[in-house]
């Protein structure tokens, strides 16, 4: 783990800050999407098993901080290797996904695992008192394009997948009913020429934190039926308080307007921005 003054709000939103600043009545049912091939780089999973409609599933996109193959002003060398999940500021840092999560009364860890290249490790966590699952994969930062593409095709319903866990069948990407990325916001240095227009006239909730994501992730997502509960409009620390509270009030079945309001007053309690400041720039919905 990074030495803890690397973990600090105060630095962590200058590197975030930076990292942008280079560029601006059976429960099992079958999956609706199986036949469908999603518009990735490279083949994403689809299955065709049945998964338990009444474990409600959350799947989070991370990609992982890299100084290297992302176009971000560089941050310390420890936290900026997206290569290493175990440093990674998105992921092994204080405010990381995995720690913040591990630490939190709310979530319990069922399951972690290495995956491959790409994902470089996969935790399930299990809400503690209601039937809720948290999947987060974290992306080898080289791979953020990818990243990008996974959590578009699975906001709009073209790439769906199921997870098996202590003999529930859960409904992932796709078939979640929250989806979420996490990380730099890619579409500042690269472009996407795929259709994301929604296939299943399944209207999917979106939580994207990362740079002006809004502006950048909008217009690909203006046909794939998504309800965004957060999203930016400008630069910010995409750390794992801000996502974790704003979960919180999705679990507990809060309007966009409440969760919202929960994410913002994370981000200020750990940034020490102001709630107006934090408000402005955590927005929620198409206006």
């Amino acid at each position: 783990m990074i030495v803890n003054n690397l973990t600090k709000p105060l630095l962590l939103i200058c590197l975030a800050l930076l990292s942008c600043g280079k560029k601006t009545e059976d429960r099992l049912v079958p999956n609706p999407e199986a036949s469908l091939t999603p518009a990735a780089e490279t083949e994403a999973p689809v299955t065709t098993a049945s998964y338990d409609t009444l474990a409600k599933t959350i799947h989070v996109y991370v990609a992982l901080c890299d100084n290297k193959y992302q176009g971000i002003v560089p941050v310390p060398k420890a936290i900026g290797n997206g290569q290493d999940p175990d440093n990674n500021l998105y992921w092994g840092c204080g405010y990381g996904i995995r720690t913040y999560f591990k630490k939190s009364t709310k979530w319990k860890l069922l399951k972690k695992e290495k995956k491959d290249s790409l994902i470089m490790e996969r935790l399930v966590f299990k809400h503690t008192s209601k039937n809720y699952y948290l999947i987060a994969d974290a992306y080898n930062g080289k791979h953020i394009k990818q990243c990008t593409k996974d959590f578009l095709n699975s906001s709009c319903g073209k790439l769906t997948d199921t997870l098996t866990i202590n003999n529930t069948i859960l409904g992932i990407a796709g078939n979640s009913g929250l989806v979420a990325y996490i990380g730099h916001d890619g579409l500042m240095d690269f472009q996407l020429y795929e259709d994301y227009t929604n296939t299943d006239s399944k209207r999917r909730n979106v939580i994207i934190l990362a740079c002006v994501s809004k502006r950048f992730f909008g217009p690909h997502l203006q046909e794939a039926n998504v309800n965004p509960l957060v999203w930016t409009t400008g630069l910010m620390c995409p750390e794992a308080y801000t996502l974790h509270d704003a979960i919180t009030g999705y679990v507990n079945g809060e309007n966009n307007t409440q969760i919202r309001q929960r994410a913002a007053q994370a981000y200020n309690k750990y940034q020490k921005c102001g709630e107006k400041a934090a408000r402005n720039l955590l927005v929620t919905g198409w206006e």
